[in-house]
C-alpha cells in the first residue's frame, strides 16, 4: 500500500505567519506551554483539563499588582501563587491497532487486586486516524478551503498539537480554548484562530484583543457595540442563518442572523466604524443533507453582494462545521461546484479566502472507549418494574418485557453525555466474555443474543446509556468489558465528574495500518 501524503503544495499554501508580538499578557503567552506539557507528564493519560494550560487567577493578580502598586502603597496581601511546573518529555504514544492496545491495557489490570480506580473506563486514541481525516480532506477541499479545527469537539492536548503540526488553523468559542491553542508547542500565531462565537462576554473580548486573536463572528448589533468597545481593531464576520433542518443538532434555533436582517447589521457596523471582513454560517454539527451546503453558499453570496452595497469589500467566507465522516465525499463536491461558481478565482488564482470549522469529521473514529461491567440485575420473569425503568429512561414501549440490566463505570455525565447533548447513537462490542479478550467474532450466528439495558455508575436514574442493546445471552459477567466506537467527538470535552467518578483517562497509539513511514511522519510532526 502507498505511503499516504497530502498533496504537494497544500499545506504550504495556507502556511501562516507565525511571528508573534513582542508582548503577552500571561493568558496568552508561550510560557504557559510549561504547564501544558508538565500536565500531560504528570498525567500522560488523562483527559485534558483547560485549568492545566490557563494560568490562575492568582497569576494574573499578581502581575497586575506589580504594574500598579507604588512603592509607597500600602502592602497588599497576596494569596500564595501556584508553582508553575518545569517542562516534561511527553508521555509516550504507543504503535498498532486500537484493539490490540485494548489489550495491552486489560492485561496490566488485576480485577482481584488493583486500587480504587485501577479498573476505569478508558478510551484509546488513533492519532493516524486524525492525521488520515487530514490527508482526506486535503484532497477533496485543500485546494480550496483551509480546515480550522473546532475546538470544542475534542480538546486533546495531542490532537491540537498535531492539528498546529499540520497547519491547521483553530475554531475557537472561549477565553479558555483560545488559550490552550495559543499554549500549544510551536507557537501558534493568534492569526490561525478564528474566535467563532456571535456572542461573547466583554471580558473575553478584551482577553482576544490583548492576545492578539482579532477575526471573530457576530450576529447581533449588540456585539458590534461591545467589539467597538473592547476590541476596536478586530476583525468581524457576519453568521448569517442557514438551513438546518437535516442536523443533529440545528445550530440555527440559537445563531444566525436572518438574511433580512443583513443590511441593518452592515449598516451599523459602518456607523459604529468596525471592520466586518467577510460572512459566516453553520449548517448545522453532524449535517445529513449535502445539498444544504450549496444553499448557503448562495446565501452568503448574496450577502457579500449586499456588503459590497454598503461600502465593504468583504475577503473572508467561513462555512463553519457540520461534515460528516460517511458522506464526507458528498459534501464536498456540493462545496466545490458551489464555491467555484460563487467565489471563483481571478486569472492570477487570487479570490475569498475560505475556511471552515470541521470537528467531529476529524477525531469522532478516532477515539474508542473501552467500559468494565461493575454490576448487573438479571432479568426477573412475572414484572414489569423493569419495563418501568426502561419507560423512565425514554423508551415508550407498553409491552417492555424484563431484561437484564448491565451497569458499566462511565455514563452520560461522563463520556456518553454525547448520546443526551449530542444525539449520538451508540452501540456495545464485547470485548471480554468471562474474562477472556475476543478481537473478532466472538459468537457464531446461532448463538443466543437478548435485549437488554445498559446503565451509567451514578445514582441518577436518567444514567442510562443504551435502553435497548443486544449482547449474549448468559455469557457476560460482572468484570466483563464492552467496546464503543466513534467516541471522539463531543465525549471527553463535555464530561463531568458527578459523583465522584473520575473521567475515562486516554492511552495514544499511531496505527500505521501497514503505510510505510507513517507511524515515523507522525511522530516528527509532534516532535517537531
Amino acid at each position: 500500500m502507498a505511503a499516504i501524503a497530502i498533496p504537494a503544495g497544500a499545506a504550504q499554501a495556507f502556511a501562516q505567519d507565525e511571528s508573534t508580538s513582542s508582548f503577552y499578557p500571561l493568558s496568552c503567552s508561550p510560557l504557559s506551554r510549561s504547564p501544558f506539557l508538565a500536565q500531560l507528564s504528570l498525567s500522560p493519560n488523562s483527559a485534558p483539563k483547560y485549568s492545566s494550560v490557563v494560568p490562575s487567577a492568582n497569576q494574573f493578580a499578581q502581575v497586575r499588582r506589580k504594574s500598579s502598586v507604588s512603592a509607597h502603597a500600602r502592602p497588599v496581601i497576596r494569596p500564595p501563587t501556584q508553582a508553575v511546573p518545569r517542562e516534561a518529555p511527553l508521555p509516550a504514544i504507543h504503535s498498532g491497532a486500537i484493539i490490540d492496545n485494548f489489550r495491552a491495557a486489560l492485561d496490566t489490570i488485576d480485577m482481584d487486586d488493583c486500587e480504587a480506580h485501577g479498573e476505569n473506563a478508558f478510551f484509546v486514541a488513533d492519532l493516524a486516524e486524525v492525521y488520515r481525516q487530514h490527508v482526506r480532506w486535503m484532497r477533496e477541499l485543500g485546494h480550496r478551503v483551509q480546515p480550522f479545527f473546532a475546538v470544542k469537539s475534542n480538546p486533546d492536548p495531542y490532537v491540537l498539537h498535531l492539528m498546529a503540526a499540520l497547519g491547521m488553523g483553530f475554531d475557537c468559542a472561549s477565553q479558555p480554548e483560545i488559550s490552550a491553542v495559543l499554549g500549544l508547542p510551536g507557537p501558534v500565531s493568534p492569526s490561525r484562530i478564528i474566535y467563532a462565537n456571535p456572542c461573547k462576554a466583554a471580558s473575553f473580548i478584551r482577553n482576544a484583543a490583548k492576545c492578539g486573536v482579532d477575526t471573530m463572528t457576530f450576529d447581533n448589533a449588540d456585539e458590534l457595540a461591545k467589539v467597538k468597545k473592547y476590541h476596536p481593531n478586530a476583525r468581524m464576520v457576519l453568521r448569517i442563518l442557514t438551513d438546518d433542518s437535516s442536523s443533529l443538532c440545528r445550530l440555527g434555533l440559537k445563531f444566525g442572523a436572518p438574511l433580512s436582517e443583513v443590511r441593518g447589521l452592515l449598516k451599523r457596523a459602518k456607523q459604529l466604524d468596525v471592520n466586518v471582513v467577510g460572512i459566516s454560517f453553520h449548517c448545522g454539527s453532524g449535517c445529513k443533507d449535502p445539498s444544504l451546503f450549496g444553499d448557503a453558499i448562495r446565501r452568503a453570496r448574496w450577502a457579500f453582494d449586499v456588503g459590497a452595497e454598503e461600502g465593504f469589500d468583504f475577503d473572508l467566507l467561513d462555512i463553519g462545521g457540520g461534515f460528516e465522516d460517511d458522506n464526507f465525499e458528498q459534501i464536498a463536491a456540493v462545496l466545490r461546484e458551489a464555491i467555484d461558481a460563487h467565489f471563483p478565482l481571478d486569472a492570477q488564482g487570487k479570490g475569498v479566502k475560505v475556511i471552515a470549522e470541521p470537528g467531529r469529521y476529524y477525531v469522532c473514529r478516532a477515539f474508542e472507549l473501552a467500559t468494565n461491567i461493575i454490576a448487573r440485575r438479571a432479568a426477573r420473569e412475572g414484572t414489569n418494574d423493569d419495563a418501568s425503568m426502561l419507560e423512565l429512561a425514554g423508551v415508550d414501549d407498553e409491552e417492555a418485557k424484563p431484561v437484564t440490566m448491565y451497569y458499566i463505570n462511565d455514563g452520560v455525565y461522563s463520556s456518553f453525555n454525547s448520546t443526551m447533548f449530542d444525539h449520538q447513537v451508540v452501540h456495545p462490542h464485547v470485548l471480554t466474555l468471562a474474562g477472556d479478550f475476543h478481537d473478532g467474532p466472538v459468537l457464531s450466528q446461532d448463538a443466543d443474543f437478548e435485549e437488554c439495558s445498559i446503565w451509567g455508575p451514578t445514582c441518577d436514574s436518567i444514567d442510562c446509556v443504551q435502553p435497548k442493546a443486544v449482547l449474549p445471552t448468559n455469557l457476560i459477567e460482572v468484570g466483563d468489558w464492552l467496546r464503543w466506537d466513534n467516541m471522539g467527538a463531543y465525549t471527553i470535552c463535555a464530561a463531568s465528574q458527578f459523583n465522584g467518578f473520575r473521567r475515562s483517562d486516554v492511552r495514544y497509539t499511531i496505527d500505521a495500518k501497514g503505510e510505510p513511514g507513517l507511524e515515523a511522519k507522525i511522530r516528527a510532526l509532534l516532535d517537531a
